[in-house]
């Protein structure tokens, strides 16, 4: 039972600092600049199912792609470690992520899926830790992570819904430093992604 909380908080915590849906509201406010209430939570919505199905797609269907492309877990975890670490590191510079937040110039013509959905919510830092958290895993663990992820873009949705109202009472200032430590705990996160396919590879 320990052992599943410890995970269970771990997974958390990775996902709520690569999705950090307190610091992306400023972002989801600036896209959806003078639309209507109700047309604000709508979007919302549609982003944040639209960004669940595609992890929990590759949740499902990871080990599936890794033995598709031959892909092995000690790379994928160095590759990841690394990608991951790039993102928090952006993210401790008080730079936007080109990773994470790769939105493009040209306007879409649904921004709930593009750029919202994909890539802010479900870019390849989210997809990256997810699918590490369920190399290996049995049944139940991937069960944890998947409805762990479900709470987190239920959480973002709320945050997306009541953007007006966070960035009023909380301040732009402190949502930056919000961004900062989210950038630090990604970056050890990413460390130990790296380290621990480290070991893997030379069974140490």
């Amino acid at each position: 039972m320990d052992n599943l909380v410890t995970f269970g908080l771990t997974v958390f915590m990775g996902f709520f600092a690569i999705m950090n849906p307190i610091a992306n509201t400023p972002i989801f406010l600036s896209l959806v600049e003078g639309k209507e209430k109700e047309r604000k939570k709508q979007i919302a919505k549609t982003a944040s199912i639209t960004a669940f199905i595609i992890v929990v797609a590759f949740i499902i269907a990871g080990k599936y792609i890794f033995e598709l492309f031959g892909i092995t877990i000690p790379a994928f975890k160095i590759t990841g470690g690394i990608l991951i670490f790039y993102v928090g590191f952006e993210m401790l510079m008080s730079k936007k992520s080109r990773i994470h937040n790769n939105v493009s110039q040209e306007e879409e013509n649904n921004i709930a899926i593009s750029p919202l959905a994909i890539p802010i919510l479900a870019g390849p830092g989210t997809i990256v830790t997810a699918m590490n958290f369920v190399t290996n895993a049995n049944y139940l663990y991937i069960g944890i992570v998947i409805s762990i992820f479900a709470l987190m873009i239920f959480l973002t949705y709320l945050a997306f819904a009541l953007s007006d109202l966070i960035v009023e009472k909380v301040g732009e200032n402190l949502i930056a430093v919000i961004g900062k430590l989210m950038g630090l705990i990604l970056a050890i996160i990413g460390t130990g992604m790296v380290t621990e396919g480290i070991k893997l590879t030379f069974k140490l």
